[in-house]
């Protein structure tokens, strides 16, 4: 009767904990990395700019004086909801570039870190 297991024994079992462990540690890192990473987002001609960090956490948003209209609050509205977007967007894309770079194109799920 054939004996269950992996094949390779207990050795290859061993590697690849050590490797998990290992890319554990590696995306520990890269994640405190992507706190101090940033990106920004302008529209309207760089009148409002926002300045996201790889968090997704909003640090910064720069409003110039000429946009702000009394008259026209729901168009400075919609470009500080847009500048928000775009940052949050490039955020996004900068943690999935990282990641890939970790997981060395293992095809994980977008989202799961």
């Amino acid at each position: 009767m054939a004996r269950g297991g992996f094949p390779g024994g207990m050795g290859n079992i061993n590697n690849l904990m050590k490797q998990a462990k290992k890319m554990q540690e590696q995306m520990v890192k890269m994640q405190q990395e992507l706190e101090e990473k940033t990106v920004e987002a302008s529209v309207g001609g760089g009148v409002v700019s926002v300045i996201a960090n790889g968090r997704k956490e909003i640090m910064e948003i720069t409003i110039k004086p000429e946009v702000v209209d009394p008259d026209d609050i729901e168009m400075l509205q919609d470009l500080i909801l847009a500048a928000v977007n775009e940052a949050i967007r490039k955020a996004d894309e900068m943690v999935q570039g990282e990641m890939s770079k970790l997981t060395g194109g293992m095809g994980m799920p977008p989202g799961l870190f």
